[in-house]
């Protein structure tokens, strides 16, 4: 990565999603919800029908990320954590490898709009 292209991607925001604006695209299937947050961290809840891979898969192996993104053809992918700081890191990677990505913000908002979440078991 060039120093330019490094200093983009620092101090570039992540295109921004608001949750609401998104309900009718994910029921069409037209956009996917990805929880970009720790396994750990699903336990507290997850947004209905997201995709769970966490952000370091998406730094190290891609081992759960791959299939998803080889299958996520033009859909936009809507990224949320628990605050919108990491889902804006992993937004920003993507759209640099040429994904239609957005930081959609924080598990909360997500709640706040409406959206159902549901209650995850810890194994």
């Amino acid at each position: 990565m060039t120093v330019r292209k490094m200093l983009q991607f620092v101090f570039h925001a992540a295109p921004r999603a608001v949750p609401a604006d998104y309900f009718e695209k994910l029921r069409s299937g037209s956009a996917l919800l990805i929880d970009v947050r720790e396994s750990d961290e699903w336990h507290r809840g997850v947004a209905e029908s997201a995709v769970r891979l966490p952000l370091s898969d998406l730094h190290r192996e891609r081992v759960r990320w791959k299939p998803v993104l080889a299958t996520a053809g033009d859909r936009e992918l809507l990224l949320y954590c628990a605050t919108g700081v990491r889902s804006g890191i992993a937004a920003r990677l993507l759209v640099g490898e040429g994904f239609r990505a957005f930081n959609a913000g924080g598990l909360s908002e997500w709640a706040g709009a409406g959206w159902p979440v549901v209650s995850l078991r810890r194994h």
